[in-house]
């Protein structure tokens, strides 16, 4: 119940949100403004962030949120406990979004690839660590796809910014993203609420891997 509740009110909104810059670095990319691919993602990136804050709030009150739709006292419980633990992943995957789109538009697969693969494992020995080895139980399994996801941010984050591939898409940070992020709305919403209503979102695999 926990991660159906989180995928609905987080994993998926965040998701269409991201969306968004399928469109905008595709654009960039083929009239060949470069640079303007890095600013879509800075730009994407703050305002994921920033619609991060108000569903980290809805999932800190998860349990309170599902008892008052009268579901099980003692399951709601648990699933408010594994969503206040699984907070941090959320941020980690709006960033992550952001990433594998500006990746993906200059077909640079290999790297997601690898950088997936990575935190494959290490998510397994992480898990095994924290809820068997520390004995955390349903909290250890939130934490370790936290953790997860941010290593997965952090593989991804240094590739970008240090790999000659991303030379001309990454210049750095940018003012311009602060700029014009309306027109990053304008797409993103739509996106969000096309994947959120969709039927497939319901069923959807909670990973510590968004695939390529």
């Amino acid at each position: 119940m926990g991660t159906s509740f989180a995928s609905v009110t987080g994993f998926t909104v965040l998701l269409g949100m991201g969306s968004a810059l399928e469109t905008l670095c595709g654009q960039a990319y083929g009239a060949k403004q470069y640079h303007m691919l890095g600013v879509h993602t800075q730009r994407a990136m703050l305002t994921l962030l920033s619609l991060s804050i108000p569903l980290a709030i809805i999932w800190y009150y998860t349990s309170n949120i599902l008892i008052a739709l009268h579901q099980d006292h003692e399951i709601s419980n648990e699933a408010g406990v594994f969503n206040r633990w699984m907070i941090p992943s959320l941020f980690a995957y709006g960033i992550l979004q952001c990433l594998n789109r500006f990746l993906q538009t200059q077909n640079k697969v290999i790297p997601m690839l690898i950088s997936s693969g990575f935190t494959a494992l290490l998510h397994v020995l992480v898990c095994w660590v924290l809820v068997f080895k520390n004995k955390l139980g349903i909290k250890g399994a939130a934490l370790a796809i936290s953790i997860s996801n941010w290593v997965n941010v952090i593989l991804l984050a240094i590739y970008v910014r240090f790999s000659p591939a991303c030379k001309k898409t990454w210049t750095g940070f940018s003012k311009e993203a602060l700029h014009d992020i309306f027109s990053f709305l304008k797409l993103g919403v739509p996106s969000a609420i096309m994947i959120w209503t969709s039927p497939k979102s319901k069923t959807r695999d909670i990973g510590v891997i968004n695939k390529p």
